[in-house]
C-alpha cells in the first residue's frame, strides 16, 4: 500500500520518493529484475501516489482521498494496467495510444502499467515507441520485465532504468515474522528461515509458502513441519555426514545415505545440499566472510564450531569432489554408488588434510578398533629373502587403496613413529621363505601427492644410514635385474621403461653401468630414477655402483627417396626384377 511496505528495495523506492517530492518524475520508467521482487506493486504505490490528492509529510499517500478510494476499490480511471503476455499484438497498442489522448478526471497524471514488456511483438514495439517519446504532460508510462535484455534499444534510452535485487533471506525472514505476529500466527525464527531460503529471493514466493504452512498446521509454524511439508532435509544430517567424515566412520556415513534416501529424498537434492553446507564451513574459516552466511544466529554458532574442526584444504578437496559428482551424477549409471564413492573419497582425504602443516584444526580421535595399515611404497622395490641370491626378482605391482583411505590411530609421538615405520617399509626385510609385496600407489592421484614427498624424504634419511652394500655383480647378473625392473616398471610408467628398455646396458670395470639411450630426457624423471637405484640396489646388493648414461648416435637420415632409390632397394632383395626390367625395356626415372 506504501512505499515503506516494500521490502528489500530501499534505494529504489527512496528515489521515487524524492523525484516526487522535487517534482521531477520521468515521462517512462522501466523496472526490470526477478520475479516477486516488488516491480508491480512499486508501479502502483507510485501511480497512487502521485495522484494523491492530500499525500502526507513523509510523500506516503493518504487513502483517504477520492482518488486513494478509487485506487482502494480498483475503480481508478487514471491507473491503466496491460498485461503484454497476452495483450502483444499491435492492436493492443493501438488501443493503449488511443487512450493516452484522453486527460485524467480525477488527479494529475494518467499512469499507463505495462508488465512483461518483453513479451511485445517487433511491430508493437514500434507503434508504442512514438507515444513514448513524445507523450503528453500528463502520461506516465511504467513497464515492468523480467528479461530487460528482450527490449530493443530504443525503448530503453527513453526510460528511467531502476534494477530490482533479489530479496535477501535476512529481509524476507522478517517480513515473514512480521505478517505472523500480525495475523496472530506463532513461527519458529528457523522455520521461517527455511521458508526464506525456498523462496529464492522472491518475496512472493515467501508469502504463497507461508499460507501453504498456516494451512498445514495451523496457527503454530514449526521447524519439524517446515521441512517435512517442503521436502526440505534437515541441516542435522549434513552436520552429523561431516562429523563423521572427520572421524573416518565410513559405515556411519552410508547408514545416514541410506536414512535419507529412503525418506524419499532425491541424491541429487542431498549433493546440492552438502556442497552448500562445505561452502558455508569454508565461509566461516574467515571472521570477514562470515557475514555470507544467510542462517539464523543460532544455526551460524553450529556452523562456527564445525568450521573449527575442518582444515581449508579438507574444505577445498571436498567441494571439487562434490562438485564433480554433482556434474557427472546424470551420467551415472548406479547413482546410489556414484554418491557413495564421493562420500568415501572425502573420508579418505580427511586424514590427510588433518596431517598438512596448514591445517590448524586439532586433530581428530580416529576409532581405535580398526587396525592402521603400513604406508605403501609408491615405487617397485625389490624384497630379500632368506637367501643370499645377487639378483632377487621383484614383486608385481598390484594398485591397492590410498592411505589416506585407511583411517589411523594418534599416537603420543608421531613424527617418531612414523619416520621409524617408513624406514621399516624402505630398508630390505628378510621374510624367511615369502617375499611381502609391496602396493604400488597409482600415479596422478589426489592423496599420492604428499605421501610420495613424505616417502622420498625419509627414504633418502634412510639410505644415509644403511650400511655399505658392495657385493660384485657380473653382467648376466646386471642384463636380468635390469629387464626385470622395465618389465615391472612398465605398469607405472610406459615411456620411462621404454627409453630404458631400448638398449642393453654394459658393465664397466667392477661398478660402472653404462647404458644408451636416445635422449636425457629420461633423467627429469626423478621418480623414476630413484626407483632404478633403489631395485638395482637390492636386486644387486650393491649401493656403490655408478649409472653412466650414453646417448646414441643415430645415423644420418635421408630426407626423401627417389623412384630409383626405390626401385634398386627392390632389385637387392628380388634380382629377377633386374630382368623383368629389361626384358619389358622399362626406361624412364627407373
Amino acid at each position: 500500500m506504501t512505499f515503506d511496505t516494500v521490502v528489500g528495495q530501499g534505494s529504489i523506492t527512496n528515489t521515487l520518493k524524492n523525484a516526487i517530492r522535487n517534482n521531477t518524475l520521468a515521462q517512462a520508467f522501466l523496472f526490470c529484475g526477478p520475479r516477486g521482487v516488488g516491480k508491480t506493486t512499486c508501479a502502483r504505490i507510485m501511480a497512487k501516489t502521485i495522484n494523491c490528492l492530500h499525500p502526507t509529510e513523509n510523500l506516503e499517500a493518504c487513502n483517504e482521498c477520492e482518488s486513494c478510494r478509487a485506487f482502494n476499490n480498483n475503480a481508478s480511471f487514471n491507473i491503466y494496467e496491460l498485461d503484454a503476455a497476452s495483450n502483444n499484438s499491435v492492436e493492443d497498442i493501438r488501443s493503449l495510444v488511443d487512450q493516452v489522448r484522453i486527460p485524467p478526471q480525477i488527479g494529475q497524471y494518467k499512469v499507463y502499467i505495462i508488465d512483461e514488456v518483453h513479451m511485445l511483438s517487433a511491430a508493437a514495439f514500434n507503434a508504442f515507441l512514438k507515444t513514448l517519446e513524445e507523450p503528453p504532460a500528463y502520461a506516465k508510462f511504467i513497464l515492468a520485465t523480467t528479461e530487460k535484455h528482450k527490449i530493443i534499444p530504443t525503448i530503453l534510452s527513453r526510460c528511467q532504468i531502476f534494477d530490482f535485487k533479489r530479496i535477501t533471506v535476512d529481509d524476507i525472514a522478517k517480513h515473514l515474522a512480521f505478517v505472523a505476529q500480525s495475523e496472530g500466527v506463532s513461527a519458529e525464527p528457523e522455520a521461517l528461515n527455511i521458508i526464506a531460503q525456498k523462496a529464492d529471493g522472491a518475496l512472493r514466493d515467501a508469502l504463497s509458502i507461508f499460507d501453504q504452512m498456516v494451512s498445514f498446521s495451523g496457527k503454530n509454524i514449526t521447524y519439524k513441519d517446515v521441512i517435512d511439508n517442503l521436502n526440505v532435509l534437515d541441516y542435522d544430517y549434513y552436520f552429523q555426514i561431516v562429523d563423521h567424515i572427520l572421524h573416518g566412520n565410513t559405515s556411519d556415513i552410508l547408514l545416514i545415505l541410506n536414512d535419507i534416501i529412503s525418506k524419499g529424498f532425491e541424491p541429487q537434492h542431498f549433493i546440492n545440499g552438502l556442497g552448500n553446507h562445505l561452502r558455508s564451513l569454508m565461509v566461516c574459516k574467515d571472521p570477514i566472510t562470515v557475514q555470507l552466511l544467510e542462517v539464523s544466529e543460532q544455526l551460524r554458532q553450529r556452523y562456527l564450531a564445525q568450521s573449527q574442526a575442518c582444515p581449508m584444504p579438507f574444505l577445498i578437496r571436498a567441494l571439487e569432489i562434490n562438485n564433480k559428482c554433482d556434474i557427472d551424477y546424470r551420467a551415472a549409471n548406479n547413482k546410489r554408488l556414484h554418491l557413495e564413492i564421493a562420500l568415501l573419497k572425502m573420508c579418505a582425504l580427511c586424514s590427510q588434510a588433518l596431517n598438512l602443516p596448514t591445517a590448524q584444526a586439532q586433530p581428530v580421535q580416529m576409532p581405535q578398533n580398526r587396525p592402521a595399515q603400513n604406508v605403501n611404497p609408491t615405487v617397485p622395490s625389490g624384497v630379500s629373502t632368506g637367501s643370499t641370491s645377487a639378483a632377487t626378482k621383484v614383486p608385481e605391482p598390484v594398485e591397492g587403496p590410498t592411505t589416506a583411505q585407511q583411517p589411523q590411530q594418534s599416537q603420543p609421538n608421531n613424527s617418531t613413529t612414523q619416520q621409524s615405520t617408513i624406514q621399516q617399509q624402505t630398508a630390505p626385510v628378510s621374510t624367511g621363505s615369502t617375499s611381502a609385496q609391496p602396493v604400488v600407489r597409482p600415479r596422478g592421484t589426489t592423496s599420492s601427492i604428499s605421501i610420495n614427498k613424505a616417502m622420498q624424504q625419509a627414504g633418502q634419511k634412510a639410505e644415509e644410514k644403511e650400511e655399505t652394500w658392495d657385493t660384485p655383480f657380473t653382467q648376466e647378473q646386471l642384463t636380468a635385474a635390469w629387464a626385470d625392473f622395465v618389465n615391472r616398471y612398465k605398469n607405472v610408467s610406459p615411456n620411462f621403461a621404454a627409453a630404458l628398455g631400448k638398449y642393453t646396458p654394459k658393465l664397466m670395470g667392477s661398478a660402472e653401468i653404462h647404458f644408451s639411450v636416445d635422449n636425457l630426457l629420461f633423467e627429469h624423471d626423478t621418480e623414476g630414477m630413484s626407483a632404478l637405484k633403489h631395485h638395482l640396489k637390492q636386486s644387486l646388493h650393491n649401493n656403490q655402483y655408478q649409472l653412466k648414461p650414453e646417448v646414441m648416435e643415430r645415423p644420418a637420415e635421408i630426407d626423401a627417396y627417389t623412384d630409383k632409390d626405390k626401385f634398386e632397394k627392390m632389385v637387392e632383395e628380388r634380382p629377377y626384377l633386374r630382368d623383368l626390367q629389361t626384358e619389358l625395356k622399362l626406361e624412364g626415372d627407373l
